[in-house]
């Protein structure tokens, strides 16, 4: 027993003296001390506290624990005094348990920092006070205040300018001093956080005291004996001043400062002037700028380093609009000419700068060009848009494929920068030339092993059909490329202004053309294929997104093929996908299918399903997505719609099994009433009452029968429409009334057409009975005639009878179409006229489910609604 004791644990004496070594104990509760300084009396005043809290103590309490004698000492220390300390007494190591300043301090800390992010609300309250009282002692505390105090003053003094809760005046008084105070502070991050305060003020400064407060300790500022963190942030002051003033000021006092910065011995001081001479220019004019800035951008792009030169370059760009033809064509071209090239062949660093600003400044220099230079320029960005990838087969043509043979990320950006350019570059070429010049280039984009490249091509897509016009048949394979695209994030990308694409390549922009023409089939197909992508995959967000973008399509393809390819789409995400938003998104979408579909049967069909496969589903999930279409429905549709169609299939959830769905229609009740008008809908709302007394009666749920007595209250005070007083129409029912509107010129159009092709079909069949009968009598005739007895037939008789035939199928027609219009439109005739109780929706056969055999076999005539909806609970499983 022994021998094992002592191979676990050791030796005994080993032990014994582990038990006289003390170990430090981080204590994380507060001491009574501690909590007694952090307390603060509840009678003050906001102002009171403020000004209490942030009363500044240099001292601080630290405590020293001997743990060997049990005795405690407490005594005062600096803010200076170290972290942790330890000291020997009689040959044992004892442990000096206390907190740094800074740790002890940290609740007070706290507690000034939330006085520093609330100062607006104090001067809101009380705006003397506190420029008397609070912000004397901010600036008191600043000085030694930590980095988070720090930022929230600065973000605290920014608010109180832009709220204008104080004078210009009184602004410059109690709080410049304390921003240009700060500026120079050691924490680099805290000082750039009183810079951009600062450049911000000063946009609402007056121009004297920019003069006297800003620009002349500026001078000093400046120098090379100042640090680079203050002759950093002189650049970015003098960039921003120079819009404050006028031009002969800004070449006498800013403009020395300029030059000299612009040479100044470190690189990013260079390169931050450099950036800064683009608001110089403006503010000193063309010709100063030609004098001036011009011969300062051209030794800054050929200056050692990288960054000075790229930003050379890109203040040469954003300046091109000020310089001459001659000093694009004799200085600028030249000057970028040697950037691009030695780009190329020594610093692969600016290629990624380089080719973000290519597009614009081609674009610029377009007008200068020779054809020679814009050739130039035109090969330099293909060279751009294939870096780093390599041919498969060692071919040129546009239709060959590109691997990625050099990963690095430098390249990716070039070709990212060649694909959001590709606009410019179409202008730069004239979108005529596109095919030509351009196309090869486009095309390599658009199929780019990188993800990053293609989607940036997907958001820039519609900019390019745009600049295409009628020619925008050309990029059709690229788009369906882009929708049947392997990662999502280019869908993601495209599907922001699909809609938009759409239109424009379905019709071309304006144009109408047959060459405009997409070939519907690749591209329905291609919709269907990113549908299942997005719907297999975990970003259900991208999924959700496509098909609420779907609800476009009635206006680029018919709807017949919306009827057979996508409707089948939405009611399988309705009754199969668990994501509740996606679910939602279908049904809106399939809403907006029903809206704008032309055909009667059709829409009648899919609200059959609807009511059958959704409302009277044997799933709860399904029961609620009717409920949620039902919304949509009253939303996109006119009162009288959803009221024939959908109010009592709707009460018939009054009683269903689950309480979440009941729970549901009570709060549609108040969208129900307000959905009815009178008179013509007395029999749905007595249903609707009748509803409502059941569940106040019956109900035996408790949070059910608590909301439904919150929303009788309101039933109770609404007001339903009357059809008796046109002139008290509110908007919302104008709004409805434009629905029905439209509702009844579908039907109309749907009319029309058929009227159209039974005018055509008949006058082709008196067409074709008149040529028989024609050639049958002309022989008649001509063996008659030989004999001298009859005449040939006229044919003037046979027109008239053609016309009256026409003239009885347009009245046939005529008929058929006011006795449409008259069972669909709810003003002409009421919902429950026939009967006294709900119209029913005619038979019609299932076109969108052909592929579910036994689902037609089975359910035969189920199509069509029951004549009478039972309001009585049914059993289903939840």
């Amino acid at each position: 027993m022994d021998f094992n004791q002592e191979n676990l644990f050791g030796q005994i004496e080993d032990l014994q003296e582990l038990s006289f070594i003390e170990r430090p104990v981080r204590r994380y509760l507060k001491t009574p001390e501690e909590i007694e300084r952090l307390t603060v009396d509840e009678e003050l005043n906001d102002i009171e506290r403020a000004v209490y809290l942030l009363s500044d103590n240099s001292y601080q309490h630290c405590i020293v624990r001997n743990w060997g004698g049990g005795s405690v000492t407490s005594y005062q220390t600096p803010h200076s005094f170290s972290s942790s300390q330890t000291y020997r007494d009689f040959g044992r190591e004892k442990v000096v348990f206390q907190k740094s300043a800074g740790d002890i301090s940290s609740g007070q800390d706290v507690q000034r920092t939330s006085v520093v992010v609330n100062l607006p609300n104090l001067m809101r309250q009380n705006t003397s006070e506190t420029l008397r009282r609070v912000v004397p002692k901010i600036r008191e505390v600043l000085h030694v205040a930590g980095v988070e105090m720090q930022l929230a003053a600065a973000v605290s003094f920014l608010t109180i300018l832009q709220e204008e809760l104080v004078s210009i005046a009184a602004y410059i008084h109690s709080f410049l001093p304390i921003i240009l105070a700060n500026l120079d502070h050691r924490d680099t991050v805290v000082s750039n956080a009183w810079l951009e305060t600062l450049l911000t003020v000063i946009n609402a400064l007056p121009k004297e005291t920019i003069r006297q407060e800003i620009l002349s300790p500026l001078v000093s500022k400046a120098q090379l004996s100042q640090t680079i963190q203050s002759r950093l942030a002189s650049c970015k002051i003098l960039g921003k001043v120079a819009r404050k003033f006028e031009s002969h000021i800004i070449k006498r006092d800013i403009l020395p400062l300029v030059k000299s910065l612009c040479q100044d011995v470190e690189y990013e001081v260079r390169s931050c002037m450099c950036r800064q001479l683009e608001f110089i220019a403006q503010g000193i004019g063309v010709e100063q700028t030609k004098n001036a800035i011009l011969p300062e951008l051209v030794e800054l792009a050929k200056d050692e380093g990288s960054s000075v030169r790229i930003a050379a370059f890109d203040t040469i760009v954003n300046l091109l609009v000020m310089f001459d033809s001659d000093d694009r064509t004799q200085i600028i071209f030249p000057l970028v000419m040697m950037f691009c090239e030695k780009s190329f062949k020594a610093d692969e660093t600016i290629l990624a700068p380089l080719s973000h600003q290519l597009g614009k400044l081609c674009h610029g220099l377009s007008g200068n060009l020779t054809e020679e230079q814009h050739s130039w320029f035109l090969d330099f960005y293909k060279k751009f848009s294939t870096l780093g990838l390599q041919h498969e087969n060692g071919q040129s043509d546009h239709t060959t494929q590109f691997y990625a043979a050099d990963m690095d990320a430098k390249y990716v950006s070039v070709r990212q920068n060649c694909a959001y350019n590709l606009p410019a570059m179409i202008l730069f070429v004239d979108p005529k030339c596109f095919y030509s010049e351009l196309y090869p280039t486009f095309s390599t984009l658009c199929h780019d092993p990188e993800t990053l490249v293609r989607r940036t091509v997907a958001t820039g897509f519609h900019e390019v059909i745009k600049l295409l016009g009628c020619s925008v048949h050309i990029v059709h394979k690229e788009l369906i490329a882009l929708l049947q695209d392997e990662s999502l994030e280019v869908l993601d990308a495209l599907l922001d202004h699909l809609p938009e694409i759409l239109r424009f390549v379905i019709t071309g922009g304006d144009h109408v053309g047959s060459e405009s023409k997409v070939h519907i089939p690749d591209l329905i197909p291609a919709l269907s294929v990113a549908e299942q992508r997005a719907a297999t995959s975990l970003k259900w967000r991208i999924h959700e997104k496509l098909l609420l973008t779907f609800s476009c399509l009635p206006q680029v393809i018919s709807s017949d093929q919306i009827y057979y390819k996508f409707l089948p789409i939405m009611f399988r995400i309705m009754t199969t996908n668990n994501v509740l938003p996606v679910q939602r998104a279908s049904a809106r979408t399939l809403c907006v299918f029903v809206r704008y579909n032309r055909k009667q049967e059709q829409r009648q069909e899919i609200c059959s399903k609807l009511i059958e496969q959704l409302g009277q589903g044997r799933s709860c999930w399904n029961r609620l997505r009717f409920l949620d279409t039902c919304e949509c429905i009253m939303d996109l549709f006119s009162k009288a719609f959803f009221c024939k169609y959908f109010f009592l299939p709707v009460l018939e959830l009054s009683s269903d099994p689950v309480p979440n769905v009941r729970i549901k229609f009570c709060y549609m009740l108040p969208k129900l009433k307000s959905a009815l008008k009178l008179p013509a809908d007395k029999y749905l709302l007595q249903q609707l009452e009748l509803c409502v007394r059941k569940l106040l009666c019956q109900e035996k749920d408790k949070d059910v029968t608590a909301i439904v007595r919150i929303i009788t209250l309101e039933l109770d005070r609404m007001e339903i429409s009357i059809e008796s007083f046109p002139k008290r129409l509110q908007e919302k029912d104008l709004l409805d009334h434009k629905k029905e509107k439209e509702e009844n010129l579908l039907l109309e159009m749907e009319d029309m057409e058929k009227r159209g092709e039974i005018k055509s079909m008949n006058e082709k069949k008196l067409l074709s009975s008149f040529n028989k009968d024609g050639k049958k009598k002309t022989k008649l005739g001509r063996s008659r005639s030989l004999g001298g007895r009859v005449a040939p037939p006229k044919i003037t008789t046979d027109k008239s009878a053609m016309k009256l035939t026409s003239a009885a199928s347009n009245s046939q027609i005529s008929a058929a179409t006011k006795n449409a219009l008259l069972s669909f439109d709810g003003t002409l005739q009421s919902h429950s006229s026939s009967s006294g109780g709900p119209s029913n929706l005619p038979s019609c056969p299932s076109r969108f489910y052909s592929a579910n055999s036994n689902e037609q076999k089975t359910n035969g005539g189920k199509d069509t609604l029951p004549k009478k909806f039972n309001l009585k609970s049914r059993k289903s499983n939840p």
